[in-house]
């Protein structure tokens, strides 16, 4: 077969497969509706196991083989803190000799916050909706790129890059994400695309840090009836509000900071944030309080030091405390993701065109920005040394990610589909690919 028949041969098979994802999407579809089920919350992050279990599955007819890799509990574990089970990752890769593309996941979703209509663990369809707890962060895009793999494996499009999956643990928020400690013990391709991204026409420009902060105040519980009698107990509750008080002014402090990364098209200035995430204490209404509980949670631009960002809070509340006779407080890190610098890099041409392919966007649609939401591949930057990061997913502003009724779409999941299998595919785009010999472009 001639060189020109090849390229006509492969465009051909390419052309196939597009087709062959939209007309096999509800395949995809029900897995997806597998995936919510399995309760990947975190915190704790228990279900980790159980959802490697169905990643293998999925993956081993597709030829990979499959290696379970689970982090130190001597990492993550902080007594009484959030993170609770073992910290069950997953590598999928194929035996192969073209350059490998890590295909990135977390598995992780937050907990289900009040409010949700439906069960948020049972896949509910009204219409092109697809309603679940992760459906848009980020369940859905494994069922896209899976759905991706069978139509190159069914119609015979030849790939430019051996796949490798990576289905990983506590981005949200965790103190030892899974990419993390892939990076550390060196497990990672230097070529990968994040799926933990938009589905809009998007260079990303990086991301924030954030860090979680756990604050414990003791209090001493006493019978109620007794609480108002000097030197009897102390409500931990009430005693904390000098406090929450010096956190609220701080956060206002704390907003002021704007950071240099470009803001979505029509938003505002990214600042940095502080927020009061959580909070818990008192048992009954016959009893003291003994204990409060509250999980700060600090976004800090890549113009900060988390050093300087974490040292400020715990002043704050060492000065509190202070104020309030016999209270003790003590605190941990629970959380920590760094910020993410400028993640372009010679493969970002060529994954704007295949999105472009998938989602129908014309080249002068893509604009570049940062985010105040995070990503754990600052430490995937810190511990490598590589720049480089390729951003996408299902994410889009009507998506309520991280809130009742999260939802992604039918036509997104055959959308990115199609654009990760064009990214994939040798004959998509050879002049814009950096891996491919000046021979073959």
């Amino acid at each position: 077969m001639t060189a020109p028949e090849s390229l006509l041969y492969g465009k051909t098979a390419l052309a196939e497969a597009q087709g062959w994802i939209a007309a096999n999407v509800d395949g995809a579809v029900a897995e997806l509706g597998r995936m919510i089920a399995v309760d990947t919350s975190f915190p704790p992050g228990q279900g980790y196991d159980e959802f490697a279990g169905l990643m293998e599955d999925l993956v081993v007819p597709l030829g990979f083989a499959t290696e379970r890799v689970t982090v130190p509990e001597t990492l993550w574990q902080v007594p009484n803190g959030p993170a609770v089970g073992p910290r069950t990752n997953l590598i999928a890769s194929r035996p192969g000799d073209r350059p490998v593309c890590g295909l990135y996941f977390h598995v992780d979703t937050v907990p289900a916050a009040a409010g949700w209509a439906t069960d948020p663990l049972r896949m509910q369809c009204d219409g092109d909706r697809l309603i679940g707890l992760g459906a848009a962060d980020m369940k859905g895009s494994i069922a896209a790129i899976l759905l991706a793999l069978r139509a190159a494996q069914a119609c015979g499009v030849a790939l430019a890059y051996d796949p490798m999956l990576l289905f990983c643990t506590d981005e949200e928020g965790g103190l030892y994400p899974g990419i993390r400690y892939f990076a550390e013990q060196g497990k990672l391709p230097a070529h990968i695309l994040n799926f933990n991204g938009s589905a809009e026409a998007r260079i990303w420009a990086g991301c924030f840090g954030l860090f979680n902060l756990l604050v414990r105040v003791h209090g001493q519980a006493v019978h109620a009836g007794e609480g108002n009698r000097k030197g009897s107990g102390l409500n931990a509750i009430e005693s904390a509000l000098p406090l929450l008080n010096a956190l609220m002014a701080l956060k206002a402090q704390v907003a002021t900071r704007i950071s240099a990364l470009p803001p979505p098209p029509g938003k505002p200035p990214l600042a940095a944030q502080l927020n009061l995430a959580a909070i818990a204490g008192g048992t009954a209404g016959g009893q003291v309080p003994a204990l409060l509980e509250l999980t700060i949670n600090r976004r800090y631009a890549p113009e900060e030091r988390f050093e300087k960002a974490l040292a400020e809070i715990e002043a704050v509340i060492r000065r509190s405390v202070a104020t309030v006779p016999g209270l003790t407080v003590e605190t941990a890190l629970v959380g920590h993701l760094m910020p993410t610098a400028d993640p372009a890099g010679p493969h970002w041409p060529r994954w704007q065109a295949a999105m472009g392919e998938g989602f129908g966007y014309a080249p002068e649609d893509f604009r570049r920005w940062g985010a105040a939401s995070c990503s754990d591949f600052g430490w995937v930057q810190r511990a490598t040394g590589r720049q480089e990061v390729l951003l996408g997913g299902l994410g889009r502003p009507d998506r309520n990610i991280h809130s009742p009724g999260e939802y992604t779409t039918v036509p997104d999941i055959v959308s990115l589909a199609q654009a990760v299998l064009s990214y994939l595919a040798a004959d998509f785009r050879p002049d814009l690919n950096p891996d491919t010999p000046p021979s073959q472009s």
